[in-house]
């Protein structure tokens, strides 16, 4: 399913109990009259949708309701572009995808929802049957592996390997020292290590029985 910036207004409200990222900004910049503002959501949409999409899904929000979360975070952003100063509209994004993820994750633990098992939707039309399955077990497996780490350093997992980003970036974004964010990347691979060890070989005794 492509995300277009045609499915992000109207859309459902955010949770009234849902915190909004930003409360630590700088003292609002001069408002913007309405069409400056519309043409700078606009923007921010066209350039971070799926950047918002990837954070949501990669800290585990469950895959039928990314949509609607993405459109939370941009009503987010909307509710708050005045304070928004430029250059730090990504980190402002991400701060509120992640408090979001948050509320998700605790909402499918109270429920006590099993996390989505669909096949990935970006899958090679050609694929066989076997690497189907394949890519099915992986997914499945960094789902099951991520949803078991500490917040925090899945947070600087996933934007490391997965967004590119530089640890520079990830300190910047997340307002954390540098050597703070080495750190955390540094327990969050040894723990991936680990974890991923873990479960093949359960599941390879499984299959060996």
């Amino acid at each position: 399913m492509k995300r277009t910036e045609n499915n992000l207004l109207p859309g459902p409200e955010p949770l009234e109990t849902l915190e909004v990222a930003g409360s630590d900004l700088p003292a609002a910049l001069p408002p913007m009259n309405r069409r400056d503002r519309e043409a700078r959501l606009r923007g921010l949409i066209d350039q971070y949708l799926d950047f918002v999409a990837r954070v949501l899904r990669n800290a585990g929000v469950p895959e039928a309701q990314i949509d609607d979360d993405v459109q939370r975070t941009f009503i987010a952003v909307a509710r708050r572009l005045d304070d928004v100063r430029p250059g730090s509209e990504k980190s402002f994004l991400l701060q509120s995808a992640l408090r979001i993820a948050a509320h998700a994750r605790r909402t499918v633990a109270r429920r006590r929802e099993v996390h989505s098992d669909e096949i990935p939707e970006i899958v090679n039309s050609l694929a066989t049957p076997e690497q189907l399955t394949d890519q099915k077990r992986a997914r499945q497996l960094l789902d099951h592996v991520l949803s078991q780490m500490e917040s925090d350093l899945r947070t600087v997992f996933l934007l490391y390997e997965f967004e590119e980003m530089s640890m520079a970036e990830i300190a910047g974004v997340l307002r954390i020292p540098q050597g703070t964010v080495a750190s955390r990347l540094r327990r969050a691979r040894a723990e991936f290590r680990d974890r991923v060890r873990a479960l093949e070989g359960s599941f390879k005794a499984e299959v060996g029985s």
